[in-house]
């Protein structure tokens, strides 16, 4: 039997212009799209990638809640850095949020992400029986 899917738009002005949904529920999986540090259509932290990916993190958490999940249920992150040479920064935050978690990760330098202010970028997929 295929799992249910569900859809959970947040309302963000992108997701009818490119067409994605914030979290997508697959069975016991939930799916949070790339998220940055935007939060009432002004960026957090300008210039510090640590305050931007604990923000991007979370909105994430966020997210997972509207699917009836959290941060303790995440198995999977990744994250996307516009300068890799933070990944320290990047990396603190992200240890600060999940070190009792312990997600298996990927930190991916790329060239730019839509906004030349944003400095990361991070996706998530937990699990919840049930969700």
């Amino acid at each position: 039997m295929e799992p249910s899917v569900r859809r959970l738009p947040s309302g963000g002005p992108f997701e009818p212009l490119i067409g994605y949904s914030r979290v997508v529920v697959a069975g016991s999986l939930i799916f949070v799209a790339g998220t940055t540090a935007i939060v009432d259509g002004a960026l957090v932290g300008p210039g510090d990638a640590y305050a931007q990916t604990i923000q991007a993190f979370r909105t994430v958490e966020s997210a997972l809640e509207s699917a009836g999940a959290g941060l303790a249920d995440v198995v999977q992150t990744q994250m996307f850095v516009t300068d890799i040479s933070r990944w320290e920064e990047v990396g603190r935050a992200h240890r600060e949020l999940f070190a009792d978690i312990m997600p298996v990760t990927a930190m991916v330098g790329v060239a730019a992400l839509i906004d030349p202010e944003m400095l990361v970028e991070v996706l998530a997929v937990a699990y919840r029986p049930g969700a």
